[in-house]
């Protein structure tokens, strides 16, 4: 695990809610994995230049919790582009209101697929096309 949250902006910051939490106060595991899946998206897109679908999601491994009010930024980088899919990993790090320092939480591997306006696949262009 690194110390540091990678030196790009995140693709989302949001701030953990009492409605996104447990009784204990503890942020839902599928809070967390739906705004993973909206930062790999947003990576996906820009690459596809157009509509993407979720397709998979590998290896989601949960490191530390998220509490109600920590700040939570995600992170994605594109890691592959097939004909018509794109995989991006998406690491999330939580910041304690109260604090500086950061911390990874939880990470993994999506992959999307290219759609047309019918929501058929379709190939993704060439990088600078």
């Amino acid at each position: 695990m690194t110390a540091t949250p990678p030196d790009e902006a995140p693709q989302i910051r949001v701030i953990a809610m009492p409605a996104d939490a447990n009784p204990a106060g503890d942020i839902f595991g599928g809070w967390l994995m739906a705004h993973m899946d909206q930062a790999g998206a947003s990576v996906a897109l820009r690459r596809a230049r157009g509509r993407v679908a979720t397709v998979a999601v590998e290896a989601m491994s949960f490191h530390l919790p998220v509490a109600v009010g920590d700040e939570v930024s995600l992170y994605g980088r594109l890691l592959g582009v097939g004909r018509s899919s794109i995989r991006v990993h998406v690491e999330a790090w939580r910041r304690d209101r109260t604090s500086e320092e950061a911390a990874r939480v939880t990470e993994a591997t999506f992959t999307f697929v290219a759609l047309d306006a019918t929501g058929r696949p379709r190939t993704v262009p060439p990088d600078g096309a």
